[in-house]
């Protein structure tokens, strides 16, 4: 005779045990894949989510390493120009929009043939592709523009960055005008120690020759001193602030491990800006070494 089907009863417990077998396997493998995660992650530095961000009254934005060394560059030039800080302000904001402050090697709003920081086009006479792709060059080309218009420093930010831009969205650099105020205050050093980044450790070694000669680039003639692993400036005031929070701004760059000024230091392995006994007036940055 044919077997009888197992009742609804008997298939239901059934389904129980498997059910309980296959909730057990995974509770098994979630619980041990987690284990090793969390193992792996105490080794690692990966729940690191490297920023920077510049803190400004009550007001706190952030930017990515790569962001922030390019506004960096930014207002250093500002510095380097003599040029107030409202400038490095309008032109931050406006690279934000316009390449989200990263050194774009493709057309995005502006046109096919928009390149760079700030989306500038060679069929507009800004330059060479060549040229528009190297940061400073465009930044410089931004601030000549800029500095032609009449009272610049007291219009909004969308209407300067309109006359030197010619936008299609002029609207859309007064979004942007805040974060652009906050890190052109920090890093054209009026707003001292408002700078601070969250790094993992360095790669490598840093080169100090390699630092002295990227800071020269954006501000000029610094005359340094440098050794093994230290640069040693000579700069003071706000311009020191400047230099000293460049270097903030290009750590992860340049494996630089600490930055102090006026009598405060900012750490890569704690972060932050805390009491120091460095010199007034001077600005000294470390790098890392190798292991």
């Amino acid at each position: 005779m044919p077997s009888r089907p197992p009742s609804a009863a008997v298939r239901r417990r059934r389904r129980q045990v498997r059910t309980g077998v296959m909730l057990a396997a995974l509770v098994t493998v979630v619980t041990g894949g987690s284990v090793l995660a969390v193992n792996q992650l105490e080794d690692s530095e990966v729940l690191v989510r490297e920023r920077c961000s510049a803190t400004v009254g009550t007001d706190t934005f952030e930017l990515s390493p790569t962001q922030t060394g390019n506004a960096a560059l930014i207002s250093g030039v500002a510095v380097a120009r003599g040029l107030p800080a409202r400038a490095a302000s309008i032109a931050i904001a406006t690279a934000i929009q316009e390449s989200r402050l990263e050194n774009i090697d493709y057309g995005d709003n502006a046109g096919p043939d928009s390149r760079g920081l700030f989306q500038q086009r060679p069929s507009q006479g800004w330059g060479t592709e060549e040229q528009i792709m190297s940061p400073l060059y465009a930044t410089g080309a931004f601030y000549d523009a800029l500095v032609r218009i009449p009272g610049y420093e007291t219009l909004p930010i969308t209407e300067a960055a309109q006359i030197v831009q010619r936008s299609a969205h002029p609207e859309a650099y007064a979004d942007h005008e805040p974060e652009g105020r906050a890190f052109a205050s920090a890093l054209t050093g009026n707003s001292p120690a408002a700078l601070d980044c969250t790094l993992h450790e360095p790669d490598g070694a840093g080169d100090p020759l390699a630092v002295s000669a990227a800071a020269e680039e954006v501000f000029g003639p610094l005359g340094g001193v440098v050794d093994s692993t230290t640069l040693t400036l000579d700069v003071s005031g706000t311009s020191g602030w400047a230099v000293a929070q460049w270097a903030v701004a290009n750590a992860s760059t340049f494996s630089i491990t600490s930055v102090s000024h006026s009598g405060l230091q900012w750490g890569r392995a704690d972060g932050g800006w805390t009491a120091t006994t460095s010199e007034p007036g001077i600005v000294t940055v470390t790098v890392g070494v190798t292991p």
